[in-house]
């Protein structure tokens, strides 16, 4: 019973229904909890959400607990005293002590405690890591790395370039240098204006240039990674094939 309760929380096996099932259930569980997060007064119906996402993480952690032999790889007792320093462990803790902490009823620490809740969406993460995108994406990253460093290089040397630029041909417009890498990375991003006017020619002409390349350089990666996911689908769709 251990082992197929390790099998449904915490493989997410291919072919079995319940296991993917529980996997969206807490994910589910996870992003219900965060929704408290989004308020500063908590109402009634905000305290019975989170004390049952808290009741429900205790229990999953319980479960984890109680197959902490399969998931380390050893017996005995020590892989149930190893269990709770791990890292994932740690975080389900900091999941749950938010809601059950006396601390939050005594102490002005209500808020910084609040924070912990956030340890949640890398708890979602660590569920999400079995999905079949999920790895695709990973592989993509990891054969595409080499362009997309190159990339981020040429973004990163075209804004300390462009900076230096303007702060020498309109240096009162900018109180620092730094000043002038936030103008040019906001110009090269085209998020917006940043309340800095530039009269000179020069100056114009570099914001202009760093608008239209900010439109070809952060163009690349994603003509670079959405080849890099239909290569990947494609090679995942073959495999398939060949082995069914």
């Amino acid at each position: 019973m251990r082992r197929r309760i390790y099998d449904l929380i915490s493989e997410a096996l291919e072919n079995d229904l319940w296991s993917k099932l529980y996997d969206i259930f807490m994910i589910f569980v996870i992003l219900l909890s965060l929704i408290s997060l989004a308020f500063k007064e908590y109402g009634s119906l905000l305290k019975v959400i989170d004390h049952i996402t808290a009741a429900i993480f205790i229990v999953d952690y319980l479960l984890r607990l109680i197959t902490a032999d399969f998931k380390l790889g050893k017996k005995g007792a020590v892989p149930f005293l190893v269990y709770p320093l791990t890292p994932m462990a740690f975080i389900d803790l900091l999941a749950i002590l938010p809601t059950l902490s006396p601390l939050s009823r005594s102490f002005k620490l209500v808020k910084l405690l609040k924070l912990l809740k956030f340890a949640r969406v890398i708890k979602a993460i660590n569920f999400l890591r079995h999905s079949k995108h999920v790895s695709i994406i990973e592989n993509v990253f990891r054969k595409q790395k080499d362009p997309l460093t190159l990339v981020i290089i040429m973004a990163f040397a075209y804004i300390t370039a462009s900076a230096l630029v303007v702060f020498n041909v309109e240096p009162d417009s900018f109180g620092s240098f730094f000043d002038a890498v936030y103008y040019a990375t906001i110009s090269l991003t085209s998020l917006g204006s940043t309340g800095v006017i530039l009269v000179s020619n020069l100056g114009r002409a570099v914001t202009m240039i760093s608008s239209v390349l900010g439109v070809v350089i952060f163009a690349l990666p994603a003509a670079i990674l959405t080849a890099g996911y239909l290569r990947e689908l494609q090679t995942s769709d073959e495999n398939n094939e060949y082995t069914n």
